[in-house]
């Protein structure tokens, strides 16, 4: 067992400020608004567009596979189709465009043009540097990108490097642990940490039926109560899920160090308390309501 150089959990307190600075992107209207010329207007097919073009031309399979939390139906449903609206390298374009437009409009121009942007960006490039490819699919994809020149999507692009790398992690802990996607879904939602059921099943393609079998399914194994609240095994699935991610995605803030860590969770923090001030997210996408 190897020993870690950094503080408990100081990793994921990283990310917790790191991701939503990627993950706003799939809230604000300055995608679909970059992609609607060329007729990708589908608010979920502006979502598996946005986030797969990095994995180029790919079919709802791949898709399935390695966003996990999607009903393959729906995504059926939008891809391949929509690269013959607009080829995957014409809406990694647009994406940075996007990207641009909704950070200088969620934290200003005078954020964006600041010193603390440009060593925050330092300090996630240099993060990233320890992630690895293999067994990665949708990091490896997204690391065979340029790194923008400006700073601000520099960090963007850092952030989804990270979040990408630690949700592949993720997904092969979910799979170990014998988690199919909806009760992954459920699980976090019930530990009061995860997407609403509302916005889970307006935007994932499931319906409430598979959400209450899914239901069924934990209360069974003894994760979920009557009420659908985590029993004390429960807890414990979700401190352990967390914990073994945490491990898997130790390497990037390990490169880092302690000191850069911590001065990146610093500096994100600040950039993602005002941005979701300035609503990021809808007030009701996260909870168990």
């Amino acid at each position: 067992m190897t020993t870690s150089s950094l503080p408990a959990r100081a990793g994921r307190r990283c990310h917790a400020v790191l991701n939503p600075l990627h993950s706003a992107l799939y809230f604000a209207p300055d995608l679909a608004r970059e992609l609607a010329p060329y007729g990708i207007e589908d608010p979920t097919a502006v979502y598996l567009a946005g986030r797969a073009a990095p994995l180029g031309r790919v079919g709802p399979g791949v898709v399935t596979a390695v966003f996990h939390s999607f009903h393959h139906d729906l995504v059926a449903r939008h891809l391949p189709a929509v690269w013959e609206l607009a080829s995957p390298g014409t809406v990694v374009a647009a994406r940075l465009r996007a990207a641009d437009s909704m950070l200088r409009r969620l934290l200003g121009d005078k954020a964006v043009e600041s010193g603390e942007m440009t060593e925050a960006a330092r300090l996630a490039l240099r993060a990233a540097e320890g992630c690895v490819r293999p067994g990665r699919p949708l990091y490896a994809a997204h690391a065979d990108l340029p790194v923008p020149d400006a700073p601000h999507l520099a960090l963007w692009h850092a952030a989804t490097l990270l979040r990408e790398h630690r949700g592949d992690g993720h997904l092969a802990v979910l799979q170990h642990a014998g988690l199919d996607p909806l009760e992954a879904l459920v699980s976090h939602t019930a530990s009061g940490h995860g997407m609403s059921p509302k916005w889970v099943l307006a935007t994932r393609g499931w319906h409430r039926r598979d959400w209450d079998a899914a239901r069924e399914r934990l209360r069974g194994r003894g994760l979920l109560d009557a009420a659908g609240e985590p029993t004390e095994a429960g807890t414990a699935l979700r401190k352990e899920l967390e914990a073994e991610t945490d491990r898997l995605d130790a390497a990037p803030y390990e490169h880092l160090g302690a000191s850069g860590t911590a001065r990146l969770t610093e500096l994100c923090g600040a950039f993602t308390t005002a941005a979701v001030g300035a609503g990021a997210f809808p007030p009701d996408a996260f909870g168990r309501g």
